[in-house]
């Protein structure tokens, strides 16, 4: 069929439409969903909120449907290459013909209203999913919760993965106040999935008052080693003995833990096999992805925010070898909290400048200003990730590592050079 304009075109488009890249908020948005005729995009519905680990999160709970059986879509942001990620229908990348066709009807349902790139492309994923006749639909939250645009959605489950520090322009400054706007996702009589074991007691308050159905890890479920490198999963009368995951880091236990929590407290059961089958093929880019160049060990990670920088050095802790970090990030990061939960653990360091394709990046010589206090202050300075990269692999010998990390356009430079197969 012949498109009015190219996919291309379309996320121009919609970039040009609103003043702002975020404004929370949902009236817009459901204004819209409404005059779209939206309703419920799949038969089951799960939303995944957090800090850290949604999209790992996202990918295990699909992973699981799929191999029970469950026709699943998955709506996921920001994308590393390509937009067509953000949107999968049966493990597939939604093609462009779809997307614009996505397009076209927010575009003619939304009159006046103005709608942020997010609100376009979320009302864009529930348009295709409700006519894809899907089993289950896993819709990652895009920023907070309670406004995002997402919470149009009520789900039969909602995950909050953890709570931690980040975007405190929009969320509040401390854990608790971030935890009440990451709460905001549950429903009454509703399970409520909590991935870390010390949520904020504003999570817990929110579902208390609403009357949410907590279920939270270390507390209803539990993740613990077994035997030959496999893990168990249990709750009061059930134990799943699962495979560990492809994804690295110590932290993939937990947030394949609970992906199982979720998708055990939907009314529909799946197989002990699916749970088996789809933690061990489940797979992420860009989640400590690994590749090799001449005996060097790359690995790539969107790790942006201090929690995730401990659980890239929990990780380093565990598979120690000398490592050099290539560390590019926007300006309005917390670097170096970022710099310092990795302190001891990197070699040299070689920071790159993130200008590229977002108005929130800076040069190499302003993230080094950031990082005055810091050891990773007197690193090398490149204009680009890529150069960066460059320069790291050609300083480093065989038997060490690379790892290139520090936001989401960090990892996509360094994947559009190294290859994209996880």
């Amino acid at each position: 069929m012949s498109i009015s304009r190219s996919l291309a075109e379309w996320l121009d488009h919609i970039q040009a439409q609103h003043p702002s890249a975020i404004e929370l908020g949902l009236d817009r948005v459901r204004a819209v969903a409404a005059a779209m005729r939206l309703e419920c995009p799949a038969r089951q519905v799960i939303t995944v909120g957090g800090t850290n680990g949604k999209g790992s999160t996202v990918a295990f709970i699909e992973s699981i449907g799929r191999a029970g059986g469950w026709k699943v879509g998955a709506y996921t942001s920001p994308h590393l290459l390509r937009y067509n990620e953000r949107v999968r229908i049966d493990g597939v990348d939604a093609d462009d013909v779809a997307l614009v066709e996505g397009f076209e009807a927010v575009e003619a349902a939304r009159g006046d209203t103005p709608l942020t790139y997010f609100e376009y492309g979320t009302l864009a994923a529930l348009w295709l999913f409700q006519r894809a006749g899907l089993d289950l639909a896993v819709l990652e939250i895009g920023l907070g919760g309670r406004l995002d645009a997402v919470n149009i959605v009520d789900p039969d489950v909602a995950v909050i993965t953890t709570v931690d520090i980040d975007h405190t322009d929009w969320l509040g400054t401390d854990r608790e106040a971030i935890g009440k706007e990451k709460a905001g996702i549950a429903r009454a009589w509703t399970p409520l999935v909590l991935g870390e074991v010390t949520a904020p007691s504003s999570v817990l308050a929110h579902a208390y008052a609403i009357g949410a159905g907590v279920i939270q890890l270390g507390n209803d479920f539990f993740h613990e080693p077994a035997e030959d490198g496999q893990w168990r999963w249990r709750e009061v009368g059930t134990e799943l003995l699962l495979h560990a995951p492809l994804l690295d880091a110590p932290v993939q236990r937990a947030n394949a833990a609970t992906a199982v929590a979720a998708l055990r407290a939907l009314p529909e059961e799946l197989p002990a096999s699916a749970f088996v089958r789809g933690i061990a093929q489940a797979r992420v880019r860009g989640r400590l992805q690994r590749f090799e160049r001449d005996g060097i060990e790359v690995r790539v990670d969107v790790a942006h925010n201090p929690q995730a920088a401990r659980e890239l050095a929990a990780f380093l802790d565990g598979n120690p070898m000398q490592t050099v970090a290539v560390y590019a990030a926007l300006a309005d990061k917390d670097s170096a909290g970022v710099v310092q939960a990795l302190e001891g653990r990197i070699a040299r360091w070689y920071l790159a400048g993130l200008e590229a394709g977002t108005s929130r990046g800076q040069d190499a010589q302003a993230l080094a200003a950031r990082l005055a206090d810091t050891g990773a202050a007197a690193g090398a300075r490149f204009a680009s990730v890529g150069e960066a990269l460059s320069a790291a692999l050609e300083k480093a010998s065989a038997g060490q590592r690379v790892l290139v990390f520090g936001s989401f356009h960090t990892a996509a430079e360094a994947l559009a050079i190294l290859g994209s197969a996880p």
